[in-house]
């Protein structure tokens, strides 16, 4: 899992300097980072929370190299997208992706019928979200078979990646994540995931299909998800706080992704009535949403993948420094959204970028943190 999560950071990281620096074709430079960043982190992220989830065991040592491959795949993929290699390659890859997530959903599907009891509900938000993903690559696929619908299967492919496929997991693993980080309990958790994943994975896929088709049929399932996650950030307002929130890099960096979903969800729905244009709400839902998503989950889970087992004191130091910047980014990368929304494309890149480097330097320091540590 950290060659996972290190190759998705240098990921992430490469595609940010060639978008600043506007090099490369912007398919290929953001696949780069989707492709091979954020799906395989996904993936991985799965294989790490199924098992708890479900009280089974570890997964397998060949499930365990499913987000490597993924990584291949998109490295495929983007090479094609470049030009690099055939475009056929582009194909063959979301083929291979399609069969790896077909094989992570029957997994996810095998533990949940292997718990003793019943399971958490949030392994449901993994398969829907899986589901999602396969729909989006199996439209890359319709597309050699049916160009002349490439506009919208090109549209529906988008929206089930970045609400379906994130939006659903991310959602599915906030409710537990976030107690996590605070160290304190939501026992409404489970019962919020029983009653939403309707309304987002519903939501995800009216959006989805009214990008396709018509843009007023997307505007109601924006509104679903909307609804889902307004409920959420209360019900943790309520249980914890929102100083004791903010007052956790974690838990403020995961609060501020979800107030960037709930932010480019509106600008998504503007975007559609032609008030707003597509590019900065992409990069707005990438700067405000998947950027502090990513760095407060890596931040929890990082020192736990390193060290897993029992808690030791270098453990809990690797988080102190991951999560030391945490408030910082989180309001750097909210602020770097509404900047580019506003057309204020300078002051946003700036503002991401400045956050992005106080997330590096908390890396750079925490990988340094020894098992010795005292």
């Amino acid at each position: 899992m950290l060659y996972t999560a290190s190759l998705t950071l240098l990921a992430l990281l490469l595609s940010a300097i060639l978008t600043l620096n506007g090099l490369g074709s912007p398919l290929a430079v953001a696949h780069l980072a989707f492709a091979v960043g954020i799906v395989p982190l996904i993936f991985a992220a799965m294989s790490h929370f199924v098992p708890v989830l479900t009280r089974t065991g570890d997964p397998g040592r060949w499930l365990a190299r499913l987000p490597m491959l993924a990584q291949g795949a998109g490295l495929c993929a983007v090479a094609a997208m470049q030009g690099l290699i055939p475009h056929f390659f582009l194909h063959l890859a979301a083929a291979v992706d399609l069969i790896l997530a077909a094989i992570l959903l029957n997994w996810i599907a095998g533990r949940a019928r292997a718990t003793l009891g019943s399971p958490h509900p949030g392994w449901r938000w993994y398969g829907a979200a899986l589901g999602c993903l396969m729909l989006a690559l199996v439209a890359i696929l319709l597309i050699a078979v049916w160009p002349q619908y490439w506009p919208a299967l090109r549209l529906f492919h988008l929206h089930l990646n970045t609400i379906g496929l994130v939006g659903l997991a991310a959602l599915g693993t906030l409710p537990v994540l976030l107690p996590t980080a605070l160290g304190r309990p939501d026992p409404e958790a489970a019962g919020w995931l029983r009653r939403r994943l309707w309304l987002v994975a519903g939501g995800a896929l009216v959006i989805a299909t009214g990008a396709a088709v018509l843009w007023p049929f997307a505007a109601p399932g924006a509104a679903l998800v909307l609804v889902a996650a307004l409920g959420l950030v209360g019900q943790w307002v309520r249980r914890f706080g929102i100083r004791s929130m903010l007052a956790d890099g974690v838990s403020a960096s995961l609060l501020a992704a979800v107030a960037g979903l709930l932010l480019t969800l509106a600008a998504g729905v503007a975007h559609g009535a032609r008030l707003l244009p597509g590019k900065p709400g992409l990069l707005a839902w990438a700067v405000g949403f998947l950027l502090p998503l990513v760095s407060g989950a890596l931040s929890q889970l990082l020192p736990v993948w390193r060290w897993p087992g029992p808690t030791i004191p270098a453990r809990k130091l690797m988080r102190e420094k991951l999560a030391a910047t945490g408030v910082w980014r989180a309001g750097l990368f909210f602020a770097s959204a509404v900047a580019l929304l506003a057309g204020l494309m300078t002051l946003g890149d700036a503002l991401a970028a400045l956050g992005m480097l106080l997330f590096i330097i908390g890396l750079l320091q925490a990988v340094r943190v020894s098992r010795s540590t005292l």
